[in-house]
């Protein structure tokens, strides 16, 4: 399949699996400077994988269109993971097409992060909703893009989460009404920028305040795991609520 098109056993912390029917992005915010996908995929390129031989353009992978349907254990699937299934240059038909495999394959959860908030939103009406078994979210990098939080709040899909990572600054208050998950952390890799513990514990109370899940995946540094995942003293490994998903994450 090739590799970082998917991965039955992913080393981010909040999946199980990935699945890149596309690959390939362009910058849309300050949170896509370092971006790792980026990074990896122009290593890949060097190394001669001949699915990225355009580096980090964007690229349709017709071929693992149906990977999820092989994979019969439920999983939590992250989907593009080295893309964003929202991006302005992707057929919506391609986009139909990916829908197509998760109506078939219902028995996973598939995790769809966007930073094309309105464009999340657009298809969502287009389609009259996700089915059940989406996960829709946006990343929020700083106060400035609380406005992806809106559009998510109005996209048709059982559970709603947020991915605020890489955290570049103070988020402030957060509308959460709408929303069953929150994920923070701080920015890895060679150029990452540091997270002050203040704004990862401002994202924190305001989702215990609000009885809503929290996940902290990373205090970031030159790798992933460079400073742990504990803040104030434990590991926050919460996920979306049973009685909000229909079923306990894989």
């Amino acid at each position: 399949m090739g590799v970082a098109l998917v991965g039955d056993k992913s080393a981010i912390e909040w999946t199980n699996s990935t699945w890149n029917p596309t690959t390939g992005c362009s910058k849309v915010s300050p949170g896509c400077d370092n971006c790792y996908a980026k990074t990896f995929a122009h290593r890949l390129q060097k190394m001669g994988v001949s699915r990225y031989a355009g580096g980090f353009e964007l690229a349709l992978h017709e071929d693992v269109l149906g990977l999820p349907l092989k994979w019969k254990k439920p999983r939590m699937i992250f989907v593009d993971s080295m893309s964003d299934l929202f991006h302005e240059s992707i057929p919506l038909e391609f986009v139909d097409r990916v829908f197509g495999t998760i109506e078939r394959a219902p028995q996973h959860i598939y995790q769809v992060l966007t930073k094309r908030s309105r464009l999340m939103l657009d298809y969502s009406e287009r389609v009259g909703g996700f089915p059940d078994c989406v996960w829709a979210g946006v990343s929020v990098e700083d106060a400035r893009y609380k406005f992806r939080i809106d559009h998510l709040r109005n996209v048709g899909a059982r559970i709603r989460f947020l991915s605020i990572e890489p955290l570049l600054g103070p988020v402030d208050e957060l509308d959460l009404s709408g929303i069953h998950w929150v994920i923070a952390g701080g920015e890895s890799g060679t150029n990452s920028r540091p997270v002050d513990p203040d704004w990862l514990r401002e994202v924190r109370d305001q989702c215990i305040a609000r009885d809503i899940p929290f996940f902290f995946k990373q205090w970031g540094g030159r790798t992933p795991k460079s400073g742990g995942r504990t803040l104030d003293g434990r590991i926050w490994n919460e996920f979306p609520r049973k009685e909000d998903t229909c079923r306990v994450p894989p």
